[in-house]
């Protein structure tokens, strides 16, 4: 036993881009071994063409589920299927469940209420039920290799995909998550660490702060101009509502 966490890798190869696999298979790294690995989808499709090379290139099993009737996709039911043998046999730590189809949404909640992690990804477009039914969903188009500098400033000039302060601050929802969080982690002055911030958002609610365009969560506080943030030496950075400091002036 290598004290690692374990995880199962069930992918939707219908709904799912093939060239996007080895950028999740190192994001689910991060939180364990990704040693169940299975894509599903009819592989006499020449749709799925792309995905032949990268099964063998990542040790991903095939799971070949016919077409029963125009229409319909028999593979969502073989995919749910199966990850519900798997919760009952192997019972993995964690599930990568990759697929823009909120048809999943009552397998991962069944996940979840059975005490495994779900980490999402798709596209844009998923529903917001799917999305917010995960422990971290992640958006495809925010998962990208580390560019070199030359490379990444092509990418933010090709893909301006990073929200404005202005932008944050008019997502209620976000700034109304982000306020919360702080002030459950902080203490008697309002001062939270911000990897407990991290802690209390992820008990929350499904969220990544690249989805808004930012590495870590201490950038995108950062870039809200809604918080204090305060270096305590050793990478630990604590965050306090602007606010609270106004208050106390006045």
């Amino acid at each position: 036993m290598n004290g690692k966490a374990r995880v199962a890798l069930l992918i939707d190869a219908d709904n799912s881009p093939a060239g996007k696999i080895d950028l999740i298979l190192n994001e689910l790294s991060t939180f364990g071994e990704t040693n169940v690995r299975r894509a599903y989808g009819n592989w006499k499709k020449s749709e799925l063409k792309g995905w032949e090379e990268m099964l063998h290139e990542h040790a991903i099993r095939p799971m070949q589920q016919f077409d029963y009737s125009k229409g319909k996709n028999a593979s969502d039911m073989a995919m749910v299927i199966d990850a519900l043998d798997l919760l009952y046999t192997d019972r993995p730590d964690a599930f990568g469940i990759v697929s823009s189809d909120a048809d999943f949404t009552p397998l991962v909640m069944h996940l979840r209420a059975k005490g495994a992690a779900v980490y999402g990804f798709g596209a844009r477009k998923t529903p917001e039920p799917f999305v917010n039914a995960c422990s971290r969903f992640l958006f495809l188009d925010e998962l990208r290799a580390s560019p070199n500098e030359a490379e990444a400033e092509a990418v933010a000039v090709a893909q301006p995909l990073r929200m404005s302060t202005a932008q944050l601050k008019q997502d209620a929802k976000l700034v109304t998550l982000l306020r919360n969080a702080v002030q459950a982690a902080a203490d008697d002055e309002g001062w939270a660490r911000v990897d407990a911030v991290g802690n209390q958002i992820a008990n929350q609610a499904s969220f990544d702060p690249r989805n808004y365009g930012y590495a870590t969560l201490t950038k995108l506080l950062t870039a809200t101009q809604l918080f204090e943030l305060a270096n305590e030496g050793r990478g630990a950075v604590a965050v306090r509502d602007k606010r609270l400091s106004k208050g106390a002036r006045g």
